[in-house]
């Protein structure tokens, strides 16, 4: 059964008009909450106000093996975590679905993303990195944001725009909580591939 509109949190996310050119960016609402009642995860918004993502992990915080499903419970991708001495690295798989609604999951992973070292900044804040690699083709996308907050930035190995978070505003401009963010996509970007990215930020941050 499909997911709609969540009371109360629903009244407070403006939904946003769909784009009538396809070279419009698109604009999601993430709520770094699970739908689950004292579960762990994360619900992402499209733009007609329903629920698109949704990433449950129950009653385990900081899981090293993180689902993302559509909003029906299927799953998209499989994220799993791996340590390599101090470097921290997720390698998300993507999934098919088959006749009678079975799941499979690929065997090679899609992409991975290593988090790269701290870096002090100004003011005291580190600023956090990542590198994403998408293993079937070998294209490298990079993360910037800053360490421990879920605003960051996504960019081509070029400079290139691709998605970026940023805390929510109402039509009021009233600044929501730190765990609600608006997430704009660039005309050209793999949608499913940044919300799997979207989430590895999330855990990264350990926001999720």
């Amino acid at each position: 059964m499909a997911i709609v509109r969540i009371q109360p949190l629903s009244a407070h996310l403006q939904p946003c008009a769909a784009p009538t050119d396809p070279a419009e960016k698109q604009v999601y609402t993430v709520w770094m909450r699970s739908l689950v009642f004292n579960g762990h995860g994360c619900t992402i918004y499209g733009q007609d106000g329903h629920v698109a993502y949704r990433v449950d992990n129950y009653a385990c915080s900081r899981s090293r093996e993180v689902y993302v499903m559509d909003s029906d419970g299927k799953t998209l991708i499989k994220l799993l975590k791996k340590n390599f001495g101090v470097f921290k690295t997720w390698k998300g798989y993507s999934y098919h679905h088959g006749p009678a609604g079975l799941e499979q999951e690929n065997s090679k992973p899609w992409f991975s993303v290593q988090k790269a070292h701290r870096i002090l900044k100004k003011g005291g804040q580190y600023s956090s990195s990542a590198v994403v690699t998408v293993c079937m083709s070998g294209k490298v996308y990079k993360v910037d944001g800053v360490s421990h907050k879920s605003e960051y930035r996504i960019t081509t190995a070029d400079g290139e725009f691709v998605a970026e978070t940023k805390r929510k505003q109402t039509a009021s401009g009233v600044v929501l909580g730190e765990d609600v963010l608006s997430l704009t996509l660039g005309p050209a970007a793999d949608r499913l591939l940044v919300v799997g990215l979207v989430v590895v930020c999330g855990l990264l941050s350990r926001c999720i």
